[in-house]
């Protein structure tokens, strides 16, 4: 077990990567043991009555907490939405617990509060209960926000058990920007314009998208571990491989000089407005039609296919193919 190798938690073991999914699936799965948390989603689906209810909760550390496109307050409600979304619900309520940090400015906690509400509003989703905690100076870094969210399936929920080998793979817009724009916020970087956190509420765009394109099968948010962690994951809980053109991948140039700066693999950082959808190659084209038609998918494209076979391969510019591994851990810390 992984408390045998390591005494301790790390901060590799938050962050994303393999270090991340050993702990999850070794000191949790091993003791929490169900079938709806087993599948690992982004949002638990259950059967309730006549109706598939989905149900998720996420946690929100960012730092810093404002930032070029967003704040903590925007970032938990899209977490949310984006997680219900994700498996096809439609978002109905939500839940948010604030750990406060005493010395908090109270303008400061207001604007974030207000955030929230906005985004909400323009999710379609309630914020209908909570909890708040205050805690002493230098125990609580600042503010801490929890939420959790309810959401209703109307026809059945997108799972990778449904992918198939002929797939179409499809991102609804350029990746790594969320982490891009906090790597610049903390190294101080004056790039112009600013790099700006992609953090928006999907649901929207997403229904859209399941109304007029219901072949969908699976879809995910590349939050933590960016585009080529949600790659991995579905290629394993699919049984398939997934096959991406490298050159078709939606990498705006302030990103590619940052991670050429830095170091970073742009496919590893995250996102926080975007979502990977596969679906039947002979509604690709319908589904990048409708996307350009929404609010944040103008720039949706195709960037690869499903194979038979396992893992993501990844094929270069050059002409070669190579296979994507997922890292240990997230280039960042505490990024959502």
């Amino acid at each position: 077990m992984i408390m045998k190798k390591h005494s301790h938690i790390r901060l590799i073991d938050g962050e994303g990567g393999r270090a991340t999914s050993r702990l999850i699936r070794e000191i949790f799965l091993s003791r929490f043991d169900g079938s709806l948390l087993s599948k690992l989603a982004d949002s638990a689906v259950a059967e309730i009555g006549t109706r598939n209810i989905a149900f998720t909760t996420d946690a929100f550390v960012v730092e810093p907490m404002q930032f070029p496109g967003g704040d903590i307050g925007k970032l938990a409600v899209c977490g949310t939405v984006n997680d219900l979304s994700a498996v096809g619900a439609r978002p109905v309520l939500m839940s948010a617990a604030f750990i406060i940090e005493e010395g908090l400015e109270i303008a400061q906690l207001e604007g974030f509060v207000e955030s929230m509400a906005k985004t909400a509003l323009e999710a379609g989703v309630e914020i209908c209960a909570g909890d708040t905690k205050v805690v002493p100076r230098r125990k609580g870094d600042g503010l801490f926000i929890t939420t959790s969210g309810v959401g209703v399936i109307d026809d059945f929920p997108r799972t990778p058990e449904l992918i198939s080998p002929g797939d179409s793979i499809v991102i609804s817009g350029d990746i790594a920007r969320h982490a891009g724009a906090i790597v610049a916020v903390r190294e101080g970087l004056r790039a112009a314009p600013p790099i700006t956190s992609d953090c928006a509420p999907l649901s929207n765009m997403v229904a859209t998208a399941l109304r007029e394109v219901p072949q969908i099968r699976a879809m995910r948010d590349p939050t933590r571990g960016g585009l080529g962690g949600v790659l991995c994951e579905m290629a394993e809980q699919s049984s398939c491989k997934f096959v991406v053109d490298e050159g078709a991948i939606p990498i705006s140039q302030q990103i590619h000089g940052l991670c050429e700066l830095y170091g970073y693999d742009p496919m590893f950082l995250a996102c926080e407005g975007r979502m990977l959808f596969v679906v039947p190659e002979e509604h690709s084209r319908q589904l990048i039609t409708t996307l350009k038609t929404t609010t944040y998918g103008e720039d949706a494209v195709i960037i690869g296919s499903v194979e038979a076979g396992e893992g993501v391969v990844i094929e270069t510019r050059s002409g070669g193919r190579r296979l994507l591994v997922e890292p240990e851990g997230a280039p960042l810390p505490r990024i959502c």
